[in-house]
């Protein structure tokens, strides 16, 4: 380390700058130094870099923004918030059933909210819409609590708090689907509610772009856990926002120093770490570390000395501070200086237990606030917020590992608590641990409400529905329902030219949103490039290398898609966004997101659950489908399972279209279902890469509704010159399809069977009628027993069943209890991997041949044929009874 040599010239360099910073301020002291940065680079000089600050509040005391409110009321009003998140944690333990719940993450953050409530969290009015609020799913207690004094919730209600199967109760954590219009987001599983922040505030800078909402002064404010951010979805995207200058957007990181088991970062420093990450990613970082009862020792610290200590401090000696009580203190802090014992020799133990910490004093948590929403510079804001888990609950919790687990509290530790936040409970009170809310004209509820209507009233609060679209008729699709003609052309294509028609539709077409994570020209969209235009948030500032081609690479701030690269999970959230635009923006949007099923559900299961949860509307396309449609990529790129994990989501429902006009009536349906019937659904649907023949919509009357409902009959194949013989029903979907046809023409050419052919639009759909009706049926034995419409469509018909998909047997294996016959299925069970697709399809037995012989087996399985028939067919098409099963190969 450089030795000062004269620490003369360096205090006159350092009282030349405080000169300026004083006099001239800190833009031209910053200007200065930036000057004589690059200079010194230009010589050679290799300057000591830091992307942190020291360890102390970014905001200095003379620049801090004065809170306007009563200091004092509102520690009146938080305490009385903090007793009863307390007492209906604690209530909901003493009841049977052992309920839990969790009180250290909002009693460490109580004051975050609290200041955010009364200042800033915007409940919309007609002059502007609300702001958006993703709370740590662990403060739930606390946002309840003041929900009860503001009047919204009774007793009975927070008594009721982890009891929702009666539809009364209040839901463990931010659950819109439990509590819709109470709850915007889903947020408890860490690390999603981060990124659903940064691109619901992309998405809203994109509505306001393309000049479909103005979006004023809106602000996304996120909580979230110092913990949580080792979640990659916690940090993964906040380059995403520092790019596309995100000032619509506030994190606030309560940093505890603790996590569920112990500390976040024992060893270093989280408040530094999270500074420097942030900063890189080009946020504004401020850092709230220190309470105000700390400025008078820094204003005394002229050497700097309390400040070396402070930066040397990692974050489990801070915690001991805590839990090891004022003693330890000042022995291990003020300690270890003799200068530094000096600057605390006057203090007292009670006066080193009131140093606070930054995120629990109101004045330097609404200063950062007001810096954050009113001062932004074009940047995302992070606010990084100093804190103590356990906050109040002494020697039962504060600061300790366990912290996070408390849920019970002894007749002490709830008498101390009741006298440190002053609550009005006399101690023969205290057994029953019971809720306290002043009278409704009390000074406390008058304040509250007051400053709640001057924000627009209560808060959190969700739009369930909206004002319906008009959505167009299936004629909309007149170009894909007449069919490709004598072209062949896959049905990812033909989704592209859905997508096309809809765009250009003009009731719809501009609230349509197509989403891509840098795969467009994988499944053909390329061509929208030029049309619609990319949105970007600064518009295109260069001229692409591509821009004499016709379907160039077109940027733009009022472009239409959103190309998010390749990041599935950004993808899903900015859909995610999209899909909620009518319940946070009353502007409904459509948005197609496509992706790679075989990346799809796996990349962001946490997210699509969560979609659910939120009641999002829109279609996800799982591209390139099945296990042997996209035949040259191999095993992580061949999905044989997505409709299998899609429909384990209650609201999502899933198709497998193998024609364009089948394509065309779900995506209508759908829209009209979501967007015109307002119901809370999303859809998946799978296309494929294979080129075929795309026959146009038959006549059949009801034929819309049939694919709706999962399965129609598409063809029967006859033999000639025999009335009557065997007869098999046979299944596919999606490219399949195709295979079960030509096994029809096998069975009718070389074995003299005929055949019905079913396209099975949604096995999913299919199988979930089949439960509601058995359901049913059990509870109703005294009337009239009802069918499934799979047992409906089948069981008239001749012959067994044989079913045949490019996913694991477990997809149709759904419908086995529906189906009055002899039912055997066909599926990509096995890892998938690269080769023709003619060759795939042989090695997992789903091709024509496979099909051929199954129905043979089916038939003398049902005393139909002899067994000699199969053993003959094996022989005729090259199928090698002993070769290794593809599950386990």
């Amino acid at each position: 380390m450089y030795q000062d040599e004269d620490p003369t010239e360096t205090s006159e360099w350092l009282d030349a700058l405080e000169s300026l910073i004083e006099y001239e301020g800190v833009e031209r002291a910053k200007y200065i130094l930036e000057r004589l940065s690059e200079r010194a680079s230009r010589e050679g000089t290799e300057l000591p870099y830091s992307i942190t600050t020291p360890f102390r509040n970014t905001i200095p005391l003379r620049d801090e923004a004065r809170m306007p409110g009563d200091l004092f009321m509102e520690r009146r009003i938080r305490s009385l918030i903090r007793w009863n998140a307390l007492a209906m944690v604690l209530r909901a333990n003493k009841r049977p059933g052992e309920l839990g719940g969790h009180v250290s993450t909002f009693s460490s953050a109580a004051t975050l909210y609290d200041v955010g409530f009364n200042y800033f969290f915007h409940a919309g009015d007609e002059n502007r819409g609300a702001d958006l609020v993703y709370f740590q799913g662990h403060a739930s207690p606390g946002v309840y609590a003041r929900s009860y004094l503001e009047g919204r919730f009774d007793e009975k209600q927070l008594d009721k708090y982890r009891e929702e199967v009666g539809g009364e109760g209040l839901s463990s954590y931010p659950h819109p689907w439990l509590m819709p219009d109470y709850w915007q987001f889903p947020t408890v599983s860490m690390g999603l509610g981060p990124i659903q922040a940064i691109y619901q505030a992309h998405v809203m800078k994109y509505l306001h772009s393309r000049e479909l909402i103005d979006m004023g002064d809106r602000k996304v404010w996120c909580f979230v856990g110092d913990g949580e951010c080792d979640e990659p979805e916690t940090l993964g995207s906040i380059s995403k926002a520092g790019r596309e200058k995100l000032d619509n957007l506030v994190f606030v990181v309560n940093c505890n120093l603790q996590r569920l088991d112990g500390p976040v970062r024992g060893n270093g420093k989280i408040i530094q770490e999270l500074e420097g990450i942030f900063r890189g990613a080009d946020w504004n970082v401020i850092k709230v570390v220190w309470g105000r009862m700390w400025d008078p020792l820094f204003e005394k610290d002229e050497d700097g000395v309390m400040q070396k200590a402070m930066d040397e401090l990692v974050d489990g000696e801070l915690q001991n501070y805590i839990s090891q009580g004022p003693a330890y203190t000042r022995k291990e802090f003020f300690g270890k200086y003799p200068e530094l014992s000096k600057l605390a020799e006057d203090l007292t133990d009670e006066d080193i237990k009131k140093l606070n910490r930054g995120g629990h004093d109101p004045y330097k948590v609404y200063a950062a606030y007001q810096r954050a929403a009113r001062e932004a510079n074009g940047k995302p804001t992070v606010i990084l917020a100093h804190t103590i888990k356990g906050y109040g609950f002494g020697a039962a919790g504060e600061g300790q590992n366990t912290a996070h687990s408390l849920k019970k509290l002894d007749k002490d530790a709830l008498k101390a608590f009741r006298d440190r936040f002053g609550i009005p409970l006399k101690d023969d009170e205290l057994e029953d641990v019971p809720y306290y809310r002043p009278a409704p004209d009390s000074p406390e509820l008058v304040y509250m409400n007051k400053r709640r209507q001057e924000l627009g009233g209560f808060y959190p609060r969700r739009r369930k529905d909206t004002q319906p679209l008009k959505v167009p008729e299936l004629d909309v699709f007149k170009t894909v329902l007449e069919g490709s003609g004598d072209r062949e052309v896959s049905s990812t294509m033909t989704f592209v030219r859905l997508l096309n028609a809809l765009v250009k539709d003009k009731r719809v077409g501009k609230r349509v949103v197509p989403i891509v994570p840098d795969e467009a020209r994988t499944f053909g969209m390329e061509g929208m490039f030029r049309q619609l235009g990319i949105y970007t948030a600064e518009g295109q500032k260069y001229v692409p290398e591509d821009r004499d081609q016709i379907m160039y690479y077109r940027e733009d701030k009022k472009g239409q898609i959103l190309q998010e690269g390749i990041s599935e999970a950004g993808s899903m959230a900015a859909w995610m966004a999209a899909a909620t635009s009518y319940s946070h923006n009353d502007f409904p949007l459509i948005p197609f997101y496509i992706f790679y099923s075989m990346f799809g559900y796996q990349r962001v299961g946490d997210l699509v659950w969560a979609s659910g949860d939120m009641q999002a509307r829109g279609f996800l396309i799982g591209g390139t489908a099945g296990r042997t449609t996209l035949n040259g990529e191999g095993l992580q790129h061949q999905d044989g399972h997505s409709h299998v994990l899609f429909n384990v989501v209650p609201n999502c429902r899933s198709y497998d279209p193998a024609f364009g006009y089948e394509m065309a009536v779900v995506i209508q349906r759908g829209i009209k279902e979501m967007f015109e019937d307002n119901r809370n659904v999303f859809y998946y649907l799978t296309i494929e890469n294979e080129n075929y023949h795309q026959p146009a919509m038959p006549k059949t009357k009801g034929l819309a509704d049939q694919i709706i409902k999962g399965m129609y009959k598409l063809e029967s194949v006859e033999t000639k010159g025999r009335k009557k013989g065997p007869r098999v029903q046979l299944l596919g979907s999606g490219a399949i399809l195709n295979e079960v046809r030509a096994a029809a023409q096998l069975l009718k050419d070389d074995w003299g069977v005929a055949s019905d052919v079913w396209s099975v639009t949604s096995y999913n759909e299919l199988a979930r009628d089949g439960m509601h009706v058995e359901r049913w049926n059990h509870l109703h034995p005294d009337d009239t027993q009802k069918k499934p419409y799979v047992t409906q469509c089948l069981e008239k018909q001749q012959g067994p069943v044989v079913s045949s998909t490019d996913y694991i047997k477990l997809h149709s294996e759904q419908l086995r209890a529906y189906i009055p016959k002899t039912y055997m299925t066909l599926g990509t069970d096995g890892f998938g991997r690269s080769d023709t697709r003619e060759r795939l399809r042989h090695f997992f037995e789903i091709d024509r041949y496979y099909v051929t012989v199954n129905a043979l087996s089916a038939l003398a399985k049902d005393g139909e044929l002899k067994s000699d028939q199969v053993l003959e067919a094996m022989r005729k098409y090259g199928i090698d009874r002993n070769k290794p099963n593809p599950v386990g190969s």
